[in-house]
């Protein structure tokens, strides 16, 4: 088979997240290829719309819920406006998995410490929902999540139900001026939210993935609070194209990101150049 050949999937359900950020639910349509696909937490596809193109994603959905895959997208461009125009019962396509992964087996019995901005909410979602179908096997679980504004939080009932749960302790932000009257979570950027939480760094992975300048600011607090550069991970999937490594545009010195990554700790990407 042709390796940019696309499976079909069709959209079983369309989930607006924000009034620019769409979920789609999408289920492979060849029986035996849905029933034999599988990924890991972290992992990435190139999802495509026949006669306007593709574009790279996380998958947002757990592995451990099988049958359907979930991407969420934001409306910026040629593909996601066509995207934006897929109802329920059409077909896309979808080529995948690729890259690595988030070594959820490695964190087994130790705390997760989740920190997201924004639509980068998307990828860490991903591996939320992993850790806690498989709950037995983690000790805390923390979630610090910011947007802009109230308007910008993405994936809302999940966000409730996390809240509600006694064996998850969620830490939810708007930027300054992003609030309403009603809104009773913290007002402040992702970075100081974090300082405030103060998690402890022992016996902790931390997985972050947000604007870049998110991540800036948030990587020297999670080293004054003790955690060490091995166990924090993010993802780098904004700077992939064609998932194999062929187009070179995620090539950082010696590192393709879509075959080397997208998942990197913050010691490996103290290693890359200073362009990154």
């Amino acid at each position: 088979m042709n390796l940019y050949t696309p499976h079909p999937v069709r959209v079983a359900e369309v989930i607006d997240e924000t009034v620019d950020t769409r979920t789609l639910r999408l289920e492979f349509k060849d029986p035996a290829f849905a029933e034999s696909f599988d990924f890991k937490a972290g992992q990435f596809g190139e999802y495509s719309v026949f006669g306007a193109g593709e574009c790279t994603f996380c998958i947002a959905s757990p592995p451990t819920r099988r049958g359907y895959i979930e991407c969420s997208f934001k409306k910026v461009g040629k593909v996601t406006n066509a995207m934006r125009e897929l109802e329920v019962g059409d077909t896309m396509g979808f080529r995948g998995p690729y890259g690595n992964h988030f070594p959820l087996d490695r964190m087994e019995g130790d705390n997760l410490l989740f920190i997201a901005g924004g639509i980068g909410l998307a990828p860490v979602r991903c591996v939320i929902w992993n850790a806690l179908d498989l709950r037995d096997k983690f000790r805390d679980v923390t979630i610090v999540y910011g947007a802009r504004s109230v308007g910008d939080l993405v994936y809302r009932r999940e966000l409730e139900e996390w809240a509600g749960r006694d064996d998850v302790k969620l830490w939810q932000t708007v930027d300054p001026g992003g609030e309403t009257p009603d809104w009773k979570g913290e007002v402040g950027f992702v970075p100081s939210v974090v300082e405030k939480a103060e998690p402890k760094a022992e016996n902790t992975y931390a997985i972050i993935c947000g604007p870049p300048i998110m991540i800036k600011f948030t990587l020297p607090v999670l080293i004054k609070l003790g955690f060490t550069k091995d166990r924090i991970f993010t993802t780098l999937e904004n700077r992939m194209k064609c998932g194999l490594g062929k187009c070179g545009r995620c090539n950082i010195g010696p590192v393709y990101v879509c075959k080397d990554g997208p998942v990197f700790t913050a010691a490996q990407l103290e290693d890359l150049p200073p362009e990154f």
